[in-house]
């Protein structure tokens, strides 16, 4: 398995999971679910890479995978978000910058992850496009109207967590801002993306999600 370690912006180490497309490709962070950086986000990675994007996952928890919900839970409870963005997906952003002569790098994110995607987009300027999967952190630690990158999102409209009135009052206060995000919803529950949850997995619109991701990061990626 592909695992490396790169640079912290405060001179330490973050683990993770890269595979490259190649050197003139754009590159695509992934970011977990409370879960961990478990086989389902290294399949992610490794579809991006079959996609023409190189991609890595830091793994937020160093080395933790969470194998029940309670312990998921906790994990994701003790995690500094701020510092998760601004080191260890920071981090990840620059060693994508020097592994290609293509610059430009995206992100995508699934629950924690899309919650820290938003994150990201407000707190590291090397970002060039984002996409959430079903995630949205509180106002404090990052504002959506605060994103001024291209945005695409994903949420499910039978979501506990993500509420369809959340994801509008997302859609509505980035559209305010100026930058009018591509928000698509889907007759699913949260985390229907995810091929290890089969008790909410959705196949039909977990492959229409990630084609429309990918022609998203393809138009403000690759062209």
């Amino acid at each position: 398995m592909p695992r490396i370690e790169f640079l912290r912006p405060d001179g330490s180490m973050c683990p993770g999971y890269y595979a490259q497309s190649g050197e003139e490709r754009p590159s695509v962070i992934v970011l977990q679910e409370w879960w961990g950086l478990n086989p389902h986000i290294c399949e992610v990675v490794d579809r991006f890479t079959v996609a023409g994007f190189n991609a890595l996952a830091p793994d937020l928890y160093h080395g933790r995978v969470a194998q029940d919900v309670d312990e998921a839970r906790h994990l994701m409870d003790g995690l500094d978000f701020m510092g998760a963005a601004t080191q260890d997906i920071h981090g990840a952003a620059v060693y994508l910058q020097s592994q290609s002569s293509n610059a430009k790098v995206g992100i995508v994110g699934f629950c924690m992850g899309g919650a820290l995607v938003i994150t990201s987009a407000v707190h590291i300027p090397l970002l060039t496009a984002g996409v959430c999967f079903y995630g949205i952190p509180p106002k404090e630690v990052a504002a959506p109207a605060d994103i001024h990158i291209p945005f695409q999102a994903h949420f499910a409209n039978h979501d506990n967590w993500c509420t369809p009135g959340l994801v509008t009052q997302l859609e509505q206060e980035m559209t305010v801002a100026g930058n009018p995000p591509e928000v698509y919803r889907y007759d699913a529950n949260h985390a229907f993306f995810n091929k290890m949850r089969p008790d909410v997995y959705k196949p039909a619109e977990s492959l229409l999600a990630w084609d429309r991701t990918l022609s998203f990061f393809n138009k403000t990626l690759a062209e």
